[in-house]
């Protein structure tokens, strides 16, 4: 496996690939890797000849300073991980070759439509930071295949949104959310929470499958059953950012006559704040 640090030393090696046929897939990650990152690259060995793998923390998309200087960098462990999995080069570009001429006047790439609801009416900026970096990658690398995972699905839709509007020439794949044991969703900011409240975590999924359960069942008051969540939620030590039914193509509001819905939820435990999401489809 390749370590590379500058865009120039990335595309010199893609551009030799694509001099031998080969296909790219893309795994874009901040880095403190786990089980679930490892499947997005075993998913994208499956779609591509050549994995890249970019570790990068990208400060453009955090709204609060505190939580970025709080991120956790764990660069060795994230190699040494990635060599048990067939990654071909990993891609791990400072803030200064990222952002060159710095972030204050850097162009900004904004999704519409998505960036306005949900974590992005609850992190003002962040998903204009998400759409920004991602967009730079996909040009540094020109992969023919991006893989995401399913656990931010808001971010998974606005980065196909993003790919579909600029008709940039990738297909953006999503992979399935990784849980633990007791359900909690992996997540890097999982290591924020003590014992005591990892077991508490559990609650978050076991609260979206209940109302998952009463979809099913045909209980159409979505109103009511998001109510009841947040309230289950507060009970159990949550402080609730929202928890919501909504149409599973765009994260508009659902309506009784949708059918592919998505149940999201955000929702802070002590230092973390966790976000999950599951499907249900009732056609």
């Amino acid at each position: 496996m390749q370590r590379v640090e500058s865009v120039k030393a990335l595309r010199a090696q893609v551009k030799a690939w694509r001099q031998q046929g080969e296909t790219i897939a893309f795994v874009p990650t901040m880095g403190n890797l786990h089980a679930g990152h490892l499947s997005l690259v075993a998913k994208a060995r499956e779609l591509a000849d050549k994995v890249i793998v970019s570790i990068f923390v990208n400060p453009l998309q955090f709204d609060d300073k505190s939580d970025l200087s709080a991120y956790p960098r764990t660069l060795d462990a994230d190699i040494e991980q990635l060599t048990s999995v067939v990654c071909d080069l990993v891609f791990t570009p400072t803030v200064e070759v990222m952002y060159p001429q710095g972030m204050d006047s850097h162009t900004k790439v904004v999704v519409p439509d998505m960036d306005d609801k949900l974590c992005g009416q609850n992190r003002p900026g962040h998903f204009d930071g998400v759409a920004t970096v991602v967009s730079k990658l996909f040009n540094m690398v020109q992969a023919d295949v991006a893989v995401f995972g399913d656990k931010d699905f808001q971010q998974l839709l606005l980065i196909k949104k993003l790919a579909l509007d600029l008709n940039l020439a990738v297909e953006v794949i999503g992979g399935p959310t990784f849980r633990e044991p007791n359900g909690l969703a992996m997540s890097s900011r999982n290591q924020y929470l003590t014992t005591e409240q990892f077991a508490q975590a559990a609650s978050l999924y076991q609260v979206l499958s209940a109302v998952k359960a009463q979809l099913e069942q045909a209980n159409t008051n979505y109103h009511q059953l998001e109510s009841e969540a947040v309230s289950q939620l507060t009970e159990a030590g949550f402080v609730v950012d929202y928890v919501e039914i909504r149409r599973a193509q765009d994260l508009e509001i659902a309506t009784k006559a949708d059918h592919n819905l998505r149940i999201l939820a955000a929702a802070q435990l002590g230092k973390a704040r966790l976000i999950d999401n599951i499907a249900c489809n009732l056609a």
